[in-house]
């Protein structure tokens, strides 16, 4: 078995240089000039990088245009659930505008039984506008059944 072989390690005092010589006295240190230029060679590599960066983001686009489009309206659409989620849930937990909604929603269920589902005719009518909403959606002529 090989021993670790010890390495000799200098103290932090022994590696920096005396910069300043007097009390009271503080010396500005200059940047190297190496020191520069690998900073302009890291801006160039960055700044090449960046040139070509719409290429290769158009490139993926037009590659993966389906599935970005529809994981962004599956996105979309969740944002948007939260968004009304939290909106509806602020709103009934304001007084009085819970039951407000409530009864609106009775009277609105209310009117609609009257008006379209009491009689063969209005039923009959209610069946056209549906047929009619259909085909302007799809864009084309729907079949009634």
């Amino acid at each position: 078995m090989q021993e670790p072989e010890n390495v000799e390690t200098k103290s932090p005092e022994a590696t920096m240089p005396n910069i300043n010589n007097q009390t009271g006295t503080i010396t500005k240190l200059q940047p190297t000039v190496q020191s520069q230029e690998q900073w302009l060679k890291y801006g160039e590599q960055v700044s090449g990088f960046l040139a070509t960066l719409p290429d290769y983001l158009g490139i993926f686009f037009n590659k993966y245009k389906q599935p970005l489009i529809s994981i962004g309206l599956i996105v979309g659409a969740i944002v948007a659930v939260k968004i009304v989620l939290a909106i509806l849930d602020a709103l009934n937990d304001i007084p009085l505008v819970a039951p407000t909604f409530e009864l609106i929603g009775i009277g609105y269920s209310t009117w609609f039984i009257y008006r379209y589902l009491l009689k063969a005719s209005t039923r009959e009518e209610l069946t056209n506008e549906i047929t009619t909403l259909k085909s302007q959606v799809v864009g084309k002529q729907v079949s009634g059944s």
